[in-house]
């Protein structure tokens, strides 16, 4: 597996010899219901848009997971899967081929990729958003992808994964609590799946953030932190750093899965 992680919640994985496309946000600015004053997001550079799309995969419908300016950019043929939330967003953007994926569905990528929905996180009372298992028949290896720390019971059942894409630190705000959590529940997950590999996700790279919103955040931990949490448990999974714009080979070791 080779990835490339692209700032915030937007990667490119590529995993049987397909490239995946996720959560983009590429271009212009990140604004939260147009109210920079709240919430602004902006990168240093632009990022190039990635050749070969084989598909994009949107796990929310929120502006930071469906970005419209970079949605608007890319080409609207290319597949679109996505929550039912996001696919809506696509749609609404003219993209020809969407597919909304429901909690337990798959969505079979070629002859050898198969996208697992599963529940995510809660976004309002009443909605629940996407994570994702990706899965290569051919090798078998897994990975799980979930940008804001909340896991489902149903992984246990696809346990062992191989690569587990989440946040692992805290995004706190007074009052409120986590928006984003990380430090507990990644560990908890990591106990649960048994990963090789973590990445952490949600994270500023190279993007400068302001507002209001901002200037009330707390983060807690930190990736040593994390490795040491890892280590107390006797967990023997690497956690990995990546670099924004860095495409980096992910190598992992065969085992057996419970998964069919």
């Amino acid at each position: 597996m080779y990835f490339t992680w692209l700032d915030s919640n937007s990667w490119l994985f590529e995993i049987g010899e397909k490239r995946i496309l996720v959560d983009p946000w590429l271009v212009g600015s990140l604004v939260f219901g147009n109210l920079p004053w709240l919430f602004k997001g902006e990168k240093h550079a632009p990022r190039p848009i990635p050749d070969r799309i084989d598909i994009i995969l949107l796990s929310q419908g929120l502006e930071d997971h469906a970005h419209t300016p970079t949605l608007k950019q890319l080409d609207k043929n290319i597949p679109v899967v996505a929550s039912p939330n996001a696919a809506q967003v696509a749609r609404d953007l003219g993209y020809t081929q969407v597919t909304a994926l429901a909690h337990g569905a798959t969505f079979q990528l070629g002859d050898r990729v198969e996208i697992r929905a599963v529940p995510g996180s809660p976004i309002g009372p009443m909605l629940v958003e996407n994570g994702y298992v990706i899965r290569d028949r051919d090798t078998n290896y897994s990975l799980y992808y979930e940008p804001h720390g909340y896991h489902s019971s149903a992984l246990d059942e696809l346990a062992p994964i191989d690569v587990v894409i989440t946040p692992i630190v805290d995004l706190k705000l007074p009052l409120v609590g986590s928006i984003i959590q990380g430090t507990k529940s990644a560990l908890e997950l990591a106990e649960r799946v048994r990963p090789q590999v973590m990445l952490p996700t949600a994270e500023a790279g190279d993007v400068t953030y302001e507002g209001l919103l901002i200037s009330a955040l707390k983060a807690v931990g930190n990736v040593e932190d994390f490795r040491s949490s890892l280590a107390r448990k006797n967990l023997p999974t690497r956690v990995l750093k990546p670099q924004p714009g860095e495409r980096f080979e992910v190598e992992l070791e065969r085992r057996e899965t419970s998964v069919a």
